[in-house]
């Protein structure tokens, strides 16, 4: 149990019960939200008792950062965070020139299977609470601060599913959303999912404006029935009119993202396959060389091929970029980290 666990009306209830007036909530979420205190003794407008069964309650950060690595250039930070179980869950600092962006971890482990993903190789251990998730930016954001600098975007796309956490994870993003929270725009935040379409359908209703991103990867289900297992519980024919429903309610567009394989699916005919597939669709391309593990079978597409695949999918109507591969250097693929140290 972490006090950001706790929603704005679950606090005030809380400070409530203990016979306290509703503003000292206010003020609490004050001191995380917005100046990212660790310590309650820090909270300095409190009443002593009031500190005292704040710090009883439970922690105000439910991580301890194990191991921070940093790329040669710079850019990119990534940190092993330990949570009270010994779970270990990693966070991802990206710095581009106006914008430093989050990529977060809504679950240690995954139980989604791809077997080009370090973490979906090792399984799923568990669901993180809102609180583990919220903990994450908060740790990245004291640091920022020190360079007077904000966390300017968020990424839902470290280690789990996302939409598998879909209770969890979407409390974070209103506590991250809402203006007595972090207070961070939802379209500055950009939730990433394999194709889970009940979930997918569910979250075409909620009111925070987020973006979708689906992990593609594949142009068809025998391929991808092999590097997204889940696909042959919700196969092509599945996974688009639910993009095509998320599209017409929200009037967003969707990023798909395609992790480009040396031999595997980098060809041009698959690129062809891909225009096809996606034609109609309000879309983005995010092509990604990819970033093995260790004993990956598969190695990334080299420069030519990307080039070829990214001029392919342009000349035939699709928007695509080719996505700058950040923190190699560090394993700063999904779930490198973890399984280097564990």
């Amino acid at each position: 149990m972490t006090i950001l666990d706790l929603s704005t009306t679950d606090l005030e209830n809380l400070i409530s019960n203990w016979g306290y007036p509703l503003y000292r909530a206010k003020q609490i979420e004050n001191w995380l939200y917005q100046r990212y205190v660790a310590d309650v003794a820090e909270m300095t407008n409190l009443p002593q008792p009031l500190r005292q069964k704040l710090a009883a309650e439970g922690a105000l950060t439910p991580l301890t950062a194990q191991t921070t690595l940093h790329s040669s250039d710079g850019q990119t930070h990534k940190t092993l965070f330990r949570l009270p179980d010994g779970q270990a869950i990693e966070t991802v600092l990206m710095r581009y020139d106006k914008r430093q962006t989050l990529c977060l971890s809504t679950q240690a482990g995954c139980g989604m299977g791809c077997p080009f993903c370090a973490t979906g190789q090792m399984g799923l251990q568990r669901n993180l609470s809102a609180g583990e998730i919220v903990a994450q930016v908060l740790a990245y954001a004291r640091l920022l601060a020190k360079e007077q600098k904000p966390v300017t975007n968020i990424v839902l796309m470290g280690m789990g599913e996302p939409l598998a956490n879909y209770t969890a994870t979407w409390q974070a993003i209103r506590r991250l959303n809402d203006s007595s929270g972090f207070n961070l725009g939802a379209r500055h935040i950009t939730i990433s999912t394999v194709g889970l379409v009940p979930a997918m359908r569910q979250l075409i209703n909620e009111p925070e404006q987020v973006g979708l991103a689906v992990s593609l990867h594949a142009p068809t289900d025998a391929l991808r029935n092999q590097l997204v297992p889940l696909n042959r519980r919700y196969p092509l024919a599945m996974l688009r009119p639910a993009i095509q429903d998320y599209i017409t309610t929200t009037h967003r567009r969707v990023t798909f993202e395609y992790a480009l394989m040396n031999g595997l699916n980098d060809s041009l005919t698959q690129a062809d396959q891909l225009i096809e597939w996606l034609h109609g669709l309000l879309c983005h391309v995010n092509l990604i060389p990819l970033n093995p593990t260790p004993d990956s079978p598969w190695q990334a597409s080299p420069d030519d091929k990307v080039q070829a695949f990214h001029v392919r999918l342009t000349d035939g109507g699709i928007p695509a970029t080719i996505r700058l591969r950040r923190g190699v250097d560090i394993a700063a693929g999904c779930g490198q980290l973890r399984n280097s140290t564990n």
